[in-house]
């Protein structure tokens, strides 16, 4: 069964939902919502039914969500917001505004390429902790994300977090994932991009079968959440 998303529906992008993650945001114990769709084609993505083909997977009600939260109070102390790309999403701030009347820390991950978003984000204060992927150097993000970004808006678009990270370096870390493209190189090179006092978080490649064709409505959070606990 296929439930389209609805622009006029924040809510109608949650598509997934880990109830208690250790691996998600260091310290703390959290759950982690997914939200569906994104702005790359990666060939090497973990969540891509989430990513490309998100109407395939059943929607969270917004109360169900909102039961389960309030009943992990006192003993998850954050939120993380994934996805597919977060920022993608039209209405995020409402939704995210939402999610902030219960009291949790928020962690938003992110590939940067939708740094309005971000920045309006951290000037309203409802997100805590940004990760942010940087994919490896400009020249190589055509292949990276299938075609999806160029090099010139790969770096427009990461410097600009880069300058919101340099004044607000507590809510930032950047990471990159060691895919079978990115030479040693390249990842060095890629990790010179960061403003001085940053670091680039390497995290190692684990593919993943994709039997998002065989099976387009098995919900993929539960494939990511291994590869990213396989990474940390």
């Amino acid at each position: 069964m296929r439930v389209h998303l609805d622009p006029r529906l924040p809510w109608s992008y949650l598509r997934g939902l880990e109830p208690v993650s250790f691996c998600d945001w260091p310290g703390r114990i959290v759950s982690v919502l997914f939200l569906g769709g994104c702005n790359l084609r990666c060939p090497t993505c973990h969540n891509r039914s989430l990513a490309l083909r998100p109407e395939t997977l059943a929607p969270i009600p917004r109360q169900e969500i909102f039961r389960l939260l309030q009943a992990r109070q006192g003993w998850i102390d954050g939120l993380v917001i994934t996805g597919g790309e977060p920022t993608t999403v039209p209405g995020l701030k409402e939704l995210l505004g939402e999610l902030a009347d219960l009291d949790f820390p928020m962690k938003l991950d992110t590939n940067g390429l939708e740094p309005e978003t971000v920045k309006d984000l951290v000037e309203n204060d409802l997100v805590q902790a940004f990760a942010v992927d940087v994919k490896g150097p400009w020249r190589k993000y055509p292949e990276l994300t299938g075609g999806a970004c160029s090099p010139d808006r790969a770096r427009r678009s990461l410097e600009t977090i880069f300058g919101l990270a340099v004044d607000a370096p507590e809510r930032f870390r950047f990471r990159l994932t060691e895919v079978p493209a990115l030479t040693a190189e390249d990842i060095v090179e890629a990790e010179a991009y960061l403003p001085q006092g940053f670091t680039l978080q390497r995290q190692s490649y684990r593919p993943v079968p994709d039997t998002s064709e065989a099976n387009p409505d098995t919900a993929p959070p539960e494939e990511a959440a291994e590869a990213r606990a396989a990474r940390s």
